[in-house]
């Protein structure tokens, strides 16, 4: 730690600090340096120009587990549709997954959806305001509500995702988990900005402290840090798989020919896809060849041009209604290469 010390600039010393982590906690220096970092550098996001616990909550919700590039557009379209929390309580569960129609993970449109219900019958449209009683609504959990009581209601309540996580481990040199990470997050937290110093962590984490070949000389808190980056992975990441999948895009009249997986499906029940096939018929080639990635797997798709359906289970929609229908991410992807949509 001596070492650690000397590298502390502008004759700051640590500490002693009685907790087994982080003796650089309790230093004004680093949220410092961290909210001048971040009220100069952050990316200029949607969703960070507003303190409406709607809209927070809506980009909390679709930043889970999907890449800040795929969830401007849809967050955008989303609130074109349902403006209000009293307009997404309202709507169709159909309409809903429409609009969530690749952003993949349709479990938290539903728990959206039923979320948005129980603020408008219980709250009168009104967000609960504390940590507390927003983990009791359908699909917020611990750092969603800390997320969206800080952002909206300025709450002193530190979060930790997977970028915080992060941070937190490579400034201690330390694998840490569970209930420390949080206690150290909440020794970390300026609580005269939290909700801006909880973005600031996470917006670290997610384009300096990256989890392979961070930017170390330009963090700026990296004389405050143990490891520089350097801190290994606890274990490889999974090893993706591969595998080949085939569709029949069937079309006439302006119509489109779909068929909705089960209710009871593991994966997006009640959507509605092209029909897939175990095997092509024909010889000659598909009509479309397309890649596409669901979490460890990566597809090559197949989609076959075929006259009729070779399955009678399904509905012929127009072309008009697909971007009301909630259709898988795939399909809309097909549809899209395709030229229908």
């Amino acid at each position: 730690m001596a070492a650690l010390a000397a590298e502390v600039p502008d004759g700051i010393r640590l500490k002693p600090s009685p907790t087994p982590y982080a003796t650089f906690a309790s230093q004004p220096a680093f949220r410092r340096r961290l909210l001048a970092w971040y009220d100069e550098h952050a990316r200029d996001l949607p969703w960070r120009s507003t303190r409406d616990p709607y809209r927070v909550w809506l980009s909390e919700i679709m930043l889970q587990q999907t890449r800040v590039a795929a969830v401007i557009a849809h967050y955008h379209e989303f609130l074109r549709r349902f403006s209000t929390v009293r307009k997404l309580a309202a709507a169709r569960e159909a309409s809903v997954l429409a609009a969530w129609s690749g952003l993949g993970y349709y479990r938290r449109a539903r728990m959206l959806h039923a979320a948005a219900k129980v603020i408008v019958r219980q709250h009168d449209g009104k967000f609960p305001s504390t940590a507390e009683s927003l983990q009791t609504l359908p699909g917020i959990g611990r750092y969603t509500a800390a997320a969206i009581a800080s952002i909206a209601f300025g709450k002193p309540l530190a979060v930790v995702d997977g970028n915080v996580e992060r941070v937190l481990q490579r400034l201690s040199g330390k694998r840490l988990a569970g209930e420390i990470l949080w206690n150290m997050a909440g020794e970390l937290l300026a609580k005269s900005r939290p909700g801006d110093f909880n973005q600031a962590m996470m917006e670290l984490g997610a384009t300096v402290c990256t989890p392979r070949t961070p930017t170390c000389l330009t963090c700026p808190v990296i004389k405050l840090c143990a490891t520089r980056g350097e801190l290994t992975a606890n274990s490889k990441p999974e090893p993706q798989r591969k595998r080949e999948i085939h569709y029949e895009l069937i079309c006439r009249n302006h119509e489109v020919f779909l068929t909705q997986r089960g209710r009871d499906a593991s994966l997006m029940p009640g959507m509605w896809e092209l029909p897939e096939l175990t095997s092509p018929k024909n010889t000659g080639d598909p009509a479309l060849t397309l890649r596409h990635s669901i979490t460890v797997t990566n597809y090559t798709v197949y989609v076959w041009r075929v006259a009729a359906p070779s399955r009678a289970i399904g509905k012929w929609t127009s072309v008009e209604r697909l971007k009301h229908t909630a259709l898988t991410g795939l399909a809309r992807k097909i549809l899209r290469t395709a030229g229908i949509i």
